[in-house]
C-alpha cells in the first residue's frame, strides 16, 4: 500500500528527531571532561529543544488540508509508525567518541546531513497538496545546524 504523507506528519516526525538530537548531545556532554566543550554540548542541546519548539509553531501554522490523513488509521498505527521512522534515522544509538569535540561535532554534521537527506526524500512523499512546500522550513532549519556545528569544529585547534 502507497502511503502520502502530509506536511503534519513530516513536522511530527522533525519534532522526534530534534529530540533524538538533544539527547544525542546532551549523552555526548555527560562523557566529555572538557568544561568548554560541555558547556557547547549543552548549548547544542538547548538549541535543539528550541528547534524543536519551532517546529511545533509551524506544524500549528499548518492548514487542515495540509493536516489531512491520507489513510484510514482508526488505531493510531500511523504515529507509532512515523515515530518509529524518526527513531531509527538521524542520531539514533550513535556511538559518540566523546575523547574530543571534533570527533563528537563530526558525528553531530554527519547526523544532520542524514537528516537534511531523510527530509529531501520525505518531500518527494508529500503531495503539494498536503504542504510538500512546508517542507523547505525544516531543511533550512538543519542547514543552519550544519553552519554552526561547521563554525564550531573550525574553530577548534
Amino acid at each position: 500500500m502507497a502511503y502520502d504523507f502530509n506536511a503534519d506528519d513530516v513536522f511530527e516526525m522533525a519534532r522526534q528527531m530534534e529530540k533524538n538530537g538533544a539527547n544525542f548531545y546532551n549523552t555526548a556532554a555527560e562523557g566529555i571532561k572538557d568544561a568548554q566543550a560541555k558547556k557547547l554540548l549543552l548549548k547544542l542541546a538547548d538549541m535543539e529543544v528550541e528547534h524543536e519548539k519551532t517546529f511545533a509553531v509551524m506544524r500549528a501554522e499548518l492548514s487542515e488540508m495540509e493536516k489531512t490523513s491520507t489513510v484510514f488509521d482508526p488505531q493510531g498505527e500511523a504515529a507509532l509508525y512515523l515515530r518509529s521512522l524518526a527513531d531509527t534515522r538521524v542520531f539514533f544509538e550513535k556511538k559518540i567518541d566523546t575523547s574530543s569535540l571534533k570527533e563528537i561535532l563530526k558525528a553531530a554534521i554527519e547526523a544532520e546531513k542524514d537528516s537534511i537527506v531523510f527530509y529531501l526524500g520525505m518531500k518527494e512523499a508529500v503531495p503539494e497538496k498536503l504542504g510538500k512546500q512546508r517542507l523547505e522550513g525544516i531543511i533550512k532549519e538543519e542547514m543552519g545546524h550544519i553552519r554552526l556545528l561547521g563554525k564550531e569544529l573550525v574553530a577548534i585547534k
